[in-house]
C-alpha cells in the first residue's frame, strides 16, 4: 500500500517516464564476444586469487556466470531495479572495502583487488552494451596486473599466457564490434585459413608476443628505484601484535633441544645438541641461537624459508657472536636487550643506528616468511626503519633485532636499512686506536691458544708481496689466504672434549666445514689485535627475474667475519672457499641482470675460447657501455636538477630523432623515385606534392579524373599545369608516346613555387 502510494507521487512519476523516454541502449549481439570477455573476467580472477592466496574464485566466478548469462537474456531490457539494486550493492561493497581498508593500511593492493571483484560480479549483471563488455575487459586486465604485483611465484604466469590467448579474439572481435561488422559473418576457422579467428594466425601471434615481451624483459634495464616503493607488512595472528612478556626474550630455534625437553622434532625440541658432538637438525640452521655449537656434523635438507625483494642484494643479516668457546659461539651480553616500541598507528619501528663519517645509501627489503623462522628479524645491516606486525621489537648489543615470536609462515616484515659504502682507500687509512668498549667485548681469545694463532697468522701475511699495514688490507688477505691454503672437508670427524676448533682448523685437519673458515679468520684477526666477531646470516637466494624476488634457502644460511674499524663501523669478509671474498651489495651493478643470466646460461653451452672472448667483449665494451648508462640513470633519478637535465635530454632527443626519421624517409623516397621512369617519376613528384597540401588522390580515381576533382581549388595556372601533366602522363603510360621532359620538369617546378607561395600567404 505504501508501495503504491509512494509510486504516484509526482516525483517519482517523473523518474519513471524519463526512464521510459530513454532510448533503449544498443545492445552487443555477438554471444562469442560476452563469452570471451567472461573467460577474461575468469582468469583474471583465478590469478588474483593464485598470487594473492585467497578464495575470492569460489563465489566470484559463479555469480560473474550467472550475472553475464542473465544480463545476455536480459540485455534489451531496461532493468531498472537491477541498476537500482547494483548500485545499492556498490555502496555497500564500498563501504565493506573502507572498512578493510583501515584494517590492512600497511598494504592495500589485496582490499582493491577484492573490491574490484566484487564490483565486477554486479556489473556483470548489466552488460547490454558493447562498452560495458569494454569495461569488464579493463577490469581482467587490472586484475592480472594485480596478480603479477602481489605475486612471489611464477604460479600466475601460466594464467598470464591464457590471459594473452583469450584477449587475442577478444580484441578482434570488439574491433569488429567498433567497426560495425559484427553483422558480416565470420568464416568458420576450421573451413579458411584467412578468417580473422583463425586458431594458425592466433597461435603464431601468440608465439610472436610471448617472444617480443620475453626479449624486451631480458633487455630491459632494471633500475633500484623502480623495485620498491611500499612497505608491505603483515603476519598470522599468532603472531600479530605480541610483545615480550618476560618469558620470550631468549632467541628460541625450534632445532634446539631445549632443556627439560625430550630429542624430539617440534618447537624447543630439536635435534641440534647447544653442546658437545652432535648431528645438525634437517631443518633449522644451527647457528640462529644464543649459542653456537660448532661440533655438530651433518647437512640440511634444502627448503624454501624466505622471499626477499630488495633494492639490493646483500648478506640478510641475522645475528652475530662476541665470545669464542673453543668449539663455538655465544653471546655473552643476551640479556641487556633494548625494547622498542611503535606507534599504535603505525607498524614502523624507529631504530638508532650508529653514527659513521662514512657514506651510506638507502636500501630498502621486503621480507616474507615461507618457512617458520627463529625470533630474530633478518635484515640488512644498520636497519633504520623496521616495519614489522608486533607491538614491540628489541636490539641487543650486536645489532641483532629479535622478535617476540618466532616468525610463522606467511608472515611479511619491511626493512629500511642505511647500508654503509665500501670504500677501500678510506677503510685502509682508519685508526686502529680502537674504543675501550670495542676492545672489551672483541678482541676475546683464550689465552693458552693466543700466541699459536698469532704466530700462524703472522706467517700468512709474511707471504704478501706488499707490506701490509692496515687493518683493512690484513683482513682481505687473510681472508683469502684461508681460501687458497685450506679445504673444506665434508667428512670431518667430531673434535675431542677440550680439544679447539681454530688449532684443529689449522694444524690436524688443515680445512673444515665452511662456518669453520669464518671462526678461524675471526680468531686470528682477534690475535693480531684487529676487533672482530662472526655474524650468521643468509645470502642473498637465487633471483627470480619474472617476479623480482630473492628466494632464500635454509641451506643459504652460513657465518662470515665482520670486522670493526673506527669511525666506519663492521664491515663483512668471508673466508669460505667457493664464496665471494666481499658479500655482494648495493655497490654491484644489477641494471641489466637478466641479460647477465641469459648469457650465463648460453655461456654453459659454448666452447671456452669463444666464452672468453664474448667476456672480454661484454667485459671491455658492452660493460663500460652500461657502466655508463647505469650512472646517467643515477644521476638523472637522483635529483630534482638530474630530473629536468633528464627532460631536456628527452625533448632533444626526440626532436633529433624525429629530424633523423623525417631524413631516412626523404632518403628512402628519393632512391625509390631513382628506380622509376622518368615521366613516372615526374608524376609521382607532383603527387607527393599535392598529397603535402592535403590532396591525396584516391587508388580508384584515374589521373584525369584526379586532375579535375581539385582544380577548383587551385588558381587557372596551377590547375592548367596540373592538367597538362596529367595528360602527358596517361599518353605515356597507355599511348607509349615520348614526352618533353625537359618543358614538363619546368612546369612541375612552376606549380611546386606557385604551392610554396600559396601556404607562405595563407600562414
Amino acid at each position: 500500500m505504501v508501495n503504491r502510494s509512494l509510486r504516484q507521487l509526482p516525483f517519482f512519476q517523473q523518474i519513471r517516464q524519463r526512464l521510459e523516454d530513454m532510448p533503449p541502449p544498443k545492445t552487443e549481439e555477438s554471444i562469442l564476444l560476452r563469452v570471451l570477455v567472461q573467460a577474461l573476467v575468469i582468469v583474471g580472477i583465478i590469478a588474483t586469487d593464485i598470487a594473492a592466496e585467497t578464495q575470492m574464485s569460489w563465489w566470484a566466478v559463479p555469480l560473474s556466470i550467472v550475472g553475464a548469462t542473465w544480463s545476455w537474456y536480459r540485455r534489451r531490457k531496461r532493468n531498472i531495479t537491477a541498476k537500482f539494486l547494483i548500485a545499492i550493492g556498490m555502496m555497500v561493497v564500498l563501504v565493506v572495502f573502507l572498512g578493510n581498508l583501515v584494517v590492512n593500511l600497511s598494504d592495500s593492493r589485496i582490499s582493491l583487488a577484492e573490491l574490484l571483484v566484487q564490483l565486477q560480479v554486479l556489473h556483470s549483471f548489466d552488460l547490454p552494451r558493447r562498452k560495458d563488455l569494454g569495461y569488464s575487459m579493463v577490469i581482467g586486465l587490472i586484475l592480472l596486473g594485480v596478480a603479477g604485483t602481489v605475486s612471489q611465484t611464477l604460479a600466475f604466469a601460466p594464467w598470464l599466457i591464457v590471459f594473452l590467448a583469450i584477449a587475442l579474439p577478444t580484441l578482434i572481435l570488439d574491433y569488429r564490434s567498433r567497426l560495425g561488422l559484427e553483422k558480416i559473418k565470420l568464416t568458420l576457422p576450421a573451413s579458411s585459413s584467412f578468417s580473422p579467428l583463425s586458431p594458425q594466425r592466433l597461435l603464431l601471434f601468440l608465439v610472436v608476443i610471448i617472444a617480443v615481451g620475453l626479449t624486451i624483459f631480458a633487455l630491459m634495464p632494471r633500475f633500484p628505484g623502480y623495485q620498491l616503493q611500499t612497505f608491505p607488512v603483515s603476519s598470522p595472528v599468532d603472531m600479530q601484535d605480541r610483545s615480550f612478556d618476560g618469558e620470550n626474550r631468549d632467541i628460541v630455534n625450534p632445532g634446539y633441544v631445549r632443556e627439560g625437553k625430550a630429542r624430539e622434532t617440534g618447537a624447543g625440541g630439536g635435534t641440534t645438541q647447544q653442546q658437545g658432538a652432535g648431528e645438525i637438525d634437517r631443518k633449522y640452521y644451527y647457528g640462529f641461537n644464543s649459542q653456537m655449537n660448532q661440533n655438530l656434523r651433518g647437512e640440511m635438507e634444502s627448503e624454501i624459508v624466505m622471499r626477499v625483494r630488495s633494492q639490493a642484494p646483500g648478506f640478510w643479516r641475522v645475528m652475530s657472536f662476541d665470545r669464542y668457546t673453543g668449539q663455538g659461539w655465544e653471546i655473552s651480553r643476551k640479556d641487556q636487550l633494548q625494547d622498542i616500541q611503535r606507534s599504535r598507528w603505525s607498524y614502523r619501528f624507529l631504530i638508532s643506528p650508529p653514527l659513521t663519517r662514512g657514506r651510506t645509501k638507502q636500501v630498502i627489503q621486503s621480507y616474507t616468511v615461507v618457512s617458520e623462522l627463529p625470533n630474530i628479524i633478518p635484515a640488512l645491516s644498520y636497519p633504520k626503519y623496521v616495519f614489522f606486525p608486533t607491538k614491540e621489537i628489541a636490539i641487543d648489543p650486536e645489532g641483532s633485532l629479535r622478535s617476540p615470536a618466532g616468525l610463522m609462515e606467511g608472515a611479511t616484515y619491511t626493512v629500511i636499512s642505511q647500508v654503509p659504502y665500501r670504500d677501500r682507500t678510506l677503510l685502509g687509512r682508519a685508526s686502529e686506536n680502537y674504543p675501550k668498549k670495542i676492545q672489551d667485548s672483541y678482541l676475546q681469545i683464550p689465552p693458552e691458544i693466543k700466541d699459536k694463532i698469532r704466530q700462524k697468522a703472522e706467517e700468512l701475511l709474511a707471504k704478501s708481496p706488499n707490506s701490509l699495514t692496515s687493518a683493512y688490507e690484513k683482513s682481505l688477505f687473510l681472508a683469502q689466504a684461508l681460501k687458497q691454503n685450506y679445504q673444506i672437508q665434508p667428512e670431518l670427524p667430531f673434535l675431542a672434549e677440550k680439544e679447539d676448533l681454530v688449532t684443529a682448523f689449522l694444524f690436524r685437519y688443515q680445512g673444515g666445514y665452511p662456518d669453520h673458515f669464518s671462526t678461524v679468520l675471526t680468531v686470528m684477526l682477534r690475535s693480531l689485535g684487529i676487533p672482530a666477531r662472526l655474524a650468521v646470516g643468509f645470502a642473498p637466494g637465487q633471483f627470480n627475474p619474472f617476479t623480482g624476488y630473492y628466494i632464500v634457502r635454509n641451506t643459504d644460511a652460513y657465518a662470515l667475519t665482520e670486522v670493526y674499524f673506527p669511525n666506519h663501523g663492521w664491515f663483512a669478509f668471508d673466508p669460505i672457499p667457493g664464496h665471494e671474498l666481499i658479500p655482494p651489495s648495493f655497490e654491484e651493478d644489477q641494471t641489466f641482470s637478466v641479460l647477465k643470466q641469459l648469457w650465463n646460461w648460453v655461456a654453459s653451452w659454448l666452447p671456452s675460447p669463444i666464452v672468453s672472448f664474448m667476456s672480454i667483449l661484454w667485459g671491455e665494451i658492452l660493460g663500460g657501455f652500461l657502466r655508463i648508462l647505469g650512472g646517467l640513470w643515477r644521476f638523472i633519478s637522483g635529483s630534482l636538477i638530474g630530473v629536468l637535465v633528464g627532460i631536456i635530454a628527452a625533448i632533444a632527443l626526440g626532436f633529433f630523432g624525429w629530424l633523423g626519421f623525417n631524413q631516412v624517409r626523404r632518403w628512402r623516397y628519393r632512391r625509390r623515385l631513382a628506380k622509376l621512369p622518368p615521366m613516372e617519376r615526374l608524376y609521382r613528384q607532383m603527387l607527393e606534392e599535392l598529397k603535402a597540401k592535403g590532396y591525396p588522390k584516391h587508388p580508384a580515381q584515374t589521373p584525369l579524373e584526379y586532375a579535375r576533382a581539385i582544380e577548383q581549388n587551385y588558381s587557372s595556372a596551377a590547375a592548367e599545369i596540373i592538367e597538362e601533366i596529367s595528360q602527358a602522363y596517361v599518353r605515356w603510360r597507355y599511348g607509349e608516346q615520348g614526352q618533353n621532359l625537359v618543358y614538363l620538369r619546368q612546369q612541375l617546378n612552376v606549380l611546386i613555387r606557385s604551392l610554396r607561395r600559396v601556404t607562405s600567404v595563407d600562414i
